[in-house]
This record gives C-alpha cells, structure tokens and sequence, in this order.
C-alpha cells in the first residue's frame, strides 16, 4: 500500500463542519467524548485513512472479521452545527508520520469545508480527580475569550511539555493554515480511562459550539470506573509496595 491510502466509505452534506478530533491518548478522554456523540447523534462513517505510520496491526470483530488499522472521519449531526468527527485506535509511531497525518486530516477536513477545529484530549495530574477543569490552548489571542467565557482555564506553564501528537499539531498546523483551532483538555490522572473527564470536555464544547447532548451513558461508564478505582484502592490499603500517585505521574 501507498504511505497514505484515503478510503471514502459514506457521503454527506455538511454545513459549515466544525473538525472535532479525539483521537488515543491520556485518559481515553478525548476518544471516549468523540464516540459518545457519534453514539448519541445521527452519524456517518465518510472516510477511512490508512496508513504505514499506525502500527502493524488488525482488530478482530466479534464474528472474527478483521479490520487494518486506520483513522475515520464521521459526519454528525447535531441540534445546533454540523460536526466532522477525526478518531481511530492508533496514532503514527514516528515524528515525521504525526506531520503527514495531521496535513492529510486538515486536507481533508477543509475539503468538507471546515473552518474550526477543536481537538479533545486529557492533562494527566498524577491523581484522581472528581471534578475536573477544562484546561485549553489555541492557536491564535483571538480564540481564548470564548473559551473563558465558557469555564476553560489557561493556566502558566500547562500542560507541561505541550501537546503532543495529532492534538498539538492540529493547532500548530492548523494556525499556519488560518484555520481557527483549539484544544480542550480534561484533567484525569493519567492511569485509567476517564469518562468524567471527557463529559467535562463535552460540556465546554456543546457551550462554545453551540449544541445540547445527553450524558447518561458517560455517567454510568463513570460510575463503574468509581467501583474500579475503589477496589484499587482497596488493594493499595492491603498490599505493600502498590505505586503510589507520584510514582502513575506520566506525561502522554
């Protein structure tokens, strides 16, 4: 195969997409908020994106059917904005292919006719976290005061060391290209998959975009890792030499 092999699957007729990405990384907390509203809203798988950059792998369906791995965009339907949806299992293994993706991903969100991108993620705190904040970037001045006005906080020297992958080069690449971008990240501790998370994520984004979605099953997903963490923790009380959170603290 090509470096990069663009599959369309689907058609739709977007108006004004606003790109949202939630693609792997801390938490889960972008992937799991961009698959609740592909689940709670009409959607529409349109394109698959493959690439020699993911990693050398197939996923396995419950009937035993494989699927290469790949990237998808879907259109989604909501109350307010048409929204383009960027998620998938995998991330490029090397520098030069987050580039090559991120520029293939941006071609293909302004051929649809995106102006506005936000990318979805987690700011790992080494510990768990009830109520998160929302921390964000952008890529331009003119993109913090709706994000102000809407609860997120920009906060000195945070996240450290930047953002990485698709995220970060979705408002670096996507600066340089005029488009208006921003990243929104939920606080999470960085060592479990964090529904809360992504729901405080979701929040600020129906605000600042301008839509209204349920959260129930996010709520029940974050009930059941309560009873998770609370068994951790349980077995951290039992057992000696369990990691404590400094020694979960990671960057990713």
């Amino acid at each position: 195969m090509e470096d990069i092999e663009i599959e369309t699957v689907g058609e739709a007729t977007l108006r004004d997409p606003v790109l949202v990405e939630g693609l792997p990384g801390v938490g889960h907390v972008g992937k799991l908020a961009v698959e609740h509203l592909i689940e709670e809203f009409d959607s529409e798988e349109l394109t698959r994106i493959y690439a020699d950059e993911f990693p050398p792998q197939v996923t396995v369906d419950d009937d035993g059917v494989t699927e290469l791995a790949h990237a998808s965009f879907h259109a989604v339907s909501t109350d307010g904005p048409d929204l383009l949806i960027l998620t998938g299992d995998h991330q490029a293994q090397s520098h030069a292919g987050h580039y090559h993706l991120t520029d293939t991903f941006l071609d293909i969100a302004e051929d649809m006719g995106a102006e506005s991108v936000y990318a979805l993620g987690g700011v790992p705190t080494g510990e768990l976290v009830e109520e998160p904040d929302v921390l964000g970037a952008v890529a331009t001045n003119g993109g913090i005061d709706p994000l102000n006005d809407a609860g997120v906080e920009f906060r000195e020297g945070e996240p450290a060391g930047g953002i990485v992958g698709v995220s970060g080069l979705l408002l670096g690449l996507g600066g340089r290209r005029g488009l208006s971008a921003a990243c929104l990240m939920g606080e999470t501790s960085g060592y479990l998959v964090d529904p809360t998370s992504a729901q405080a994520v979701l929040e600020v984004l129906e605000t600042v975009v301008g839509f209204e979605v349920g959260y129930e099953s996010l709520e029940e997903r974050a009930e059941e890792m309560k009873e998770v963490v609370e068994k951790i923790q349980q077995m951290q009380g039992q057992q000696q030499g369990m990691p404590t959170d400094d020694d979960l603290r990671y960057i990713g």
